[in-house]
């Protein structure tokens, strides 16, 4: 049976020794009040209990046994529902939430790491608080003081659950096209009719009520994503007295048989006049949606990195374990019929290659959440406004990045078994099988490589990439004296020099043609996301280097550090190097010739 263990020290080096989480909580007073680093570490412990004690176990199961659709009603794999309750006794769900309706309110760059806990542990599982967690942002940031006070307490709790219905069979990422319509009713609710599909966990037997917030359109819509609102649909409705009523209008049609992810419900979602409440402004669905849309895809990019982490220690395990042929430079276990394959020189390449994608991934998650966290609770007008820029430039790249690496990972992680990867009991291919949703879902990576470039960089004349550069940059400037850190800085410098003439050339070439932007996205994405791990890497080499020789995991820090400085940083050259070759080439044969 594979094995997870909470990666927390690395967890904690990020949060107490590269990032100094506690200095920057207590320069903001609502988060000065809500979390201090014992309280920290105690989540931390705590949560790593949870996720290898109470939700590991369920992986595998899960994934044989699956979620199971009847009639309607859906039931979770064995084993779910009594997890989920535990979970939700521990607080688990309001981690985030509003102190105000029950939440503990605490920073995202420690929920964070308890996210990644939860979904490496089983992603199938974690699917459902994160998609109440969502469900309750948007709720928090936009519903009338009166459905916060219905809804959120609950939902918190973990007593009702949370889900996002958004795109419909014909509409994918296009969601201005979507049919779903919302009638008034003389009583101030809404009747919402349509079908939405794509509705992670929108029906279970885990918690006795399903809220559901859809979008739709009212009758006088604008066309297009300006005539979208947002509307909080419950399964059951409640009564003024907080308890339950009658069953809503709305229901499963059926679940989808999926690549991965099979213990979670995949679900198509019917509403036939359901009774709904809008949440924020008429027509302005979208806007609501997007409070929590960073949140979500910074927690897919976690989700990705949790899975590769457990693809890593088992792979690691393995290739401990696994006898086979003799070290390149002579018998490494001459009391054995062969050594362990870790002495192989290629093993090593791919379990580095793990490692140091893993341990990026987390430190840029880490460093994107606190972004999050000082955009919602600083009182510094000034900050704040950086920080929500900083957001909105690095989200699409937490989100596609790490996953896109996190599947490398874990295809890595098979491929380390050999033979024993393709077999299901060994677990590596389930791993291959649940990542790969993480690329597709919350906008697809060409979608978050469009919006990078586009949106974030484009659209503003560059301002936001600007101030990431100058960040970057003044570190730099700070270790110039520093001998020791040369090794990370010198190619560190290399490739923000080349990210910022990669950009150039592409704002240059999309002035003459409007594919550019497009045949180049991609790629540009992923040369900034190597760009960025360098830098994660460099902050934290500063503070191992300060430390090694205390105990070796400054030295593994290191180690790793210089793994993919030599290994893996290098890959932007040929990367750039696709980008200007150009759109003409896409566009070389007739679609009828394809």
């Amino acid at each position: 049976m594979p094995e997870y263990t909470a990666p927390l020290r690395d967890m904690r080096f990020l949060l107490n020794e590269v990032f100094e989480a506690d200095k920057l909580w207590a320069s903001m007073p609502r988060l000065a009040e809500a979390v201090d680093p014992e309280t920290a570490d105690a989540i931390l412990e705590e949560a790593g209990k949870i996720a290898a004690n109470v939700i590991a176990p369920l992986n595998r199961d899960g994934d044989e046994q699956s979620s199971q659709w009847n009639d309607g009603e859906v039931t979770a794999p064995d084993g779910f529902k009594e997890a989920y309750q535990t979970y939700s006794e521990g607080g688990w769900g309001g981690l985030g939430g509003s102190a105000e309706f029950g939440g503990m309110g605490m920073p995202k760059m420690l929920v964070g790491q308890v996210e990644e806990m939860i979904q490496g542990s089983c992603v199938s599982f974690g699917l459902a608080p994160m998609l109440t967690a969502g469900a309750c942002l948007s709720v928090a940031a936009h519903a009338s003081q009166e459905l916060k006070e219905k809804y959120l307490p609950n939902m918190y709790s973990g007593q009702w659950a949370g889900a996002m219905d958004l795109t419909e069979p014909h509409a994918g990422t296009d969601l201005g096209i979507i049919r779903t319509k919302a009638e008034p009713n003389a009583d101030g609710s809404f009747a919402v009719s349509g079908t939405k599909i794509f509705i992670t966990w929108g029906e279970h037997d885990m918690a006795e009520n399903i809220i559901h917030l859809v979008l739709a359109k009212l009758p006088d819509a604008p066309a297009g994503p300006k005539g979208i609102s947002l509307f909080i649909v419950p399964k059951f409705l409640v009564n003024e007295d907080g308890s339950l009523g009658e069953r809503n209008t709305l229901s499963c049609g059926s679940i989808e048989h999926k690549m991965g992810i099979k213990a979670s419900a995949t679900c198509v979602m019917n509403f036939d006049g359901a009774k709904g409440w809008l949440v924020g402004d008429e027509n302005k669905g979208l806007n609501a949606m997007f409070t929590m849309m960073n949140y979500e895809r910074v927690a897919v990019g976690i989700q990705g990195i949790g899975i590769a982490e457990n693809s890593y220690q088992n792979a690691v395990l393995y290739a401990n374990d696994r006898l086979q042929s003799r070290a390149p430079t002579g018998k490494q276990a001459p009391e054995k019929a062969a050594d362990p394959i870790i002495v192989h020189p290629d093993v090593r390449r791919m379990l580095f290659t793990m490692r140091a994608l893993t341990e990026g991934g987390r430190a840029f998650s880490t460093y994107a959440s606190k972004w999050l966290d000082i955009s919602k609770f600083s009182d510094n007008a000034e900050d704040k406004k950086l920080a929500e820029a900083m957001v909105a430039l690095l989200t699409p790249v937490v989100k596609s990045f790490l996953t896109d690496t996190a599947h490398e990972s874990t295809v890595a992680g098979q491929q380390v078994f050999g033979g024993h990867g393709f077999i299901r009991e060994w677990g590596q291919e389930q791993h291959v099988r649940d990542i790969r949703i993480t690329q597709i879902y919350e906008g697809t990576n060409g979608i978050q490589s469009l919006d990078l470039i586009g949106r974030k960089i484009a659209a503003n004349g560059g301002a936001f990439f600007k101030l990431y550069i100058e960040e970057i940059n003044q570190f730099i400037a700070s270790q110039e004296g520093n001998a020791k850190m040369a090794e990370f800085i010198t190619p560190l410098k290399a490739a923000v020099a080349n990210l910022v003439d990669l950009t150039d050339w592409v704002m240059d070439k999309a002035q003459g043609n409007a594919n550019e932007i497009g045949a180049s996205s991609v790629e540009f994405l992923q040369v900034f996301g190597y760009t960025s791990f360098s830098y994660m890497f460099a902050m934290s080499s500063v503070v191992a280097l300060e430390k090694e020789g205390s105990e070796p995991f400054y030295a593994n820090k290191l180690a790793t550090a210089r793994f993919f400085t030599k290994r893996l940083l290098p890959r932007y050259i040929s990367l750039s190097e696709a980008v200007k070759g150009g759109a003409d080439c896409l566009y070389g044969m007739e679609a009828d010739q394809f």
